[in-house]
């Protein structure tokens, strides 16, 4: 419920801070007065919209407050989601700077105004000539016979599958998507493929074949270096090897005169044993080669397909080759998989659509067994309301489609009198009558749901006398569950309320300000009496207005 409001230079208010407690509050005041203002201050902490043209002076901040008890709210979710501190006593407040910029704050945590807006959407119900054209809307009107219907639970679960439903549907779609793009490219993945599997290609297999080419393309060259290698090694006379094995006989000869002689005589045996160790290596490897023009044949065509595959897929090494195969590979076996797949997507979606056929089912049957109990209860509401021949003609028809609220199409047709064609509620009911509709409707939705704190704004405009007074039990009636609020300028409305609030225009030395005072019950008898009877007040109006109060 809203505990307080504090209003600081906004239109004609300077400084207003109100207290406010349960049940039903009137405020009345001469037209002008500023009732409107107030409710626009109320607004804009609320989340609505703010420019410069909201402050009395534009050189100084226009500050509002409002403060709320939630602890009935269940609103702590909702804190923990947008990352703010839950106090059961919350404060909204909204500063708009002489800049034209404007800031919000939940309990002095600044928030963005979508945040704001949701959070005042569920602390304070405006009721506006705007929001009685929402009584025309399906989806309103769905929601009152849902409130009847006890279909919270229902529609929970609707939703939750129906987003699983989109979910799932969307994943069959791109998966149809993908086999009709890749059925466009799968003879040419496939024919790509084949070649990179006909090439066997293997990492280091590039540098390999590139090795043995330059081998076998030079083979005359080779063998005539190793021919000469191993005659210098071996010549009879001159041979490496033969004069090594003189040097190795004469250090033979030293190692007996001393460690270091020993030493040295121990390398020359290494190099001996090396070098001979080469030259029978030279030899064997010298009658291994042989020319090969066939096997050079073959490793040129490797190579020259591997430099032409790289060449067609714009890389430069095998491994590259390999990566391009391997993701073609799956390419063409999704392709290949994409029709079983398809299949067992389309199977989970129909399973799915079962499952939320069966909930708007559910939904459905309960809406279908509250309508008459709802056309009873607005119609016995709206004949003490001064309207008795008030009918109304409502039907669920279920379709084929799923909605965001079920499956049905809802007729809500009204007759304001006996014999009248039943027609949409926009194009047969007047202000008056839908704002008399409204009431009965936010009267029975108050019985069965947890409603947010009421602000009615000038609902009973048009109306006089009995139903006036009728208007006034029905609100004062709700506020035993709710917190209410009703800006009227009837006093038989205006007597009905626990406290009563008067705003009132005041001249000052700056200019005019708007205030607003809680009436004692001596000033809600004069003030009623005014209401009724104008500024000179008659006894007969004073009595009339202490009648009204008893």
């Amino acid at each position: 419920m809203l505990a307080n409001l504090s209003i600081q230079n906004y239109a004609l208010i300077d400084d207003v801070n109100v207290t406010f407690s349960s049940g039903f509050t009137t405020i009345t005041g001469e037209t002008g007065a500023g009732k409107s203002i107030l409710l626009g201050g109320l607004s804009l902490v609320l989340g609505k919209r703010a420019d410069l043209t909201s402050l009395k002076n534009t050189e100084q901040k226009c500050v509002i407050e409002a403060e709320f008890d939630i602890s009935k709210y269940n609103l702590k979710p909702f804190f923990a989601e947008n990352d703010l501190d839950y106090e059961d006593r919350t404060i909204l407040r909204r500063e708009i700077l002489p800049s034209g910029k404007s800031r919000a704050f939940v309990n002095d945590t600044p928030v963005t105004l979508d945040v704001l807006k949701t959070l005042g959407e569920q602390l304070v119900d405006v009721h506006s000539q705007h929001q009685t054209l929402r009584l025309t809307e399906n989806d309103f009107q769905l929601k009152v016979i849902d409130a009847l219907a006890d279909n919270s639970e229902n529609l929970k679960h609707y939703k939750t599958h129906l987003a699983q439903h989109a979910k799932v549907s969307k994943e069959l779609q791109e998966l149809v998507n993908f086999q009709s793009n890749a059925d466009k490219e799968h003879d040419y993945n496939s024919f790509l493929l084949k070649e990179l599997e006909e090439a066997k290609l293997r990492a280091g297999m590039q540098e390999e074949l590139e090795d043995e080419y330059e081998q076998l393309n030079n083979v005359e060259q080779i063998m005539e270096q190793l021919a000469a290698g191993y005659q210098l090694l071996n010549e009879e006379q001159l041979g490496i090897l033969g004069r090594l094995a003189d040097l190795k006989r004469t250090f033979q000869n030293l190692k007996g005169f001393g460690s270091a002689y020993a030493s040295l005589n121990d390398r020359v045996q290494s190099i001996f044993i090396e070098t001979d160790d080469i030259a029978s290596e030279l030899e064997s490897m010298k009658d291994a080669v042989e020319a090969n023009p066939e096997r050079l044949e073959t490793v040129n065509g490797q190579l020259q397909q591997l430099y032409d595959l790289q060449k067609k897929h714009h890389v430069a090494t095998v491994d590259e080759l390999i990566a391009i195969r391997e993701e073609l590979s799956i390419k063409v076996e999704a392709v290949a998989n994409i029709e079983s797949k398809i299949e067992a997507k389309r199977a989970e979606v129909q399973q799915i659509t079962k499952e939320v056929d069966a909930w708007a089912d559910k939904i459905s049957k309960a809406r279908k067994s509250v309508i008459p109990k709802l056309k009873d209860m607005l119609q016995e509401n709206l004949s003490a309301l001064g309207m008795p021949s008030a009918s109304f003609k409502i039907e669920v028809n279920q379709t084929n489609a799923f909605k965001m609220h079920g499956k049905d199409d809802l007729v809500f047709l009204f007759s304001a009198n006996k014999g009248s064609n039943y027609g949409e509620l926009k194009k047969v009911a007047s202000g008056g009558e839908l704002s008399r509709i409204m009431l009965t409707i936010k009267s029975i939705l108050a019985a069965y749901e947890q409603l947010p704190t009421m602000m009615f704004d000038e609902i009973d405009t048009g109306v006089s006398g009995e139903i006036s007074n009728k208007m006034g039990e029905i609100m004062q009636r709700m506020s035993k569950t709710m917190q209410v609020f009703s800006i009227t300028h009837l006093p038989q409305v205006a007597s009905k309320g626990q406290h009563q609030f008067k705003v009132f225009k005041e001249e000052q030395e700056g200019g005019t300000s708007t205030q607003m005072k809680k009436l004692s019950t001596d000033e809600r008898i004069t003030e009623l009496a005014e209401m009724l009877g104008g500024k000179s007040l008659s006894e007969s109006a004073l009595a009339h207005a202490r009648q009204l109060l008893q």
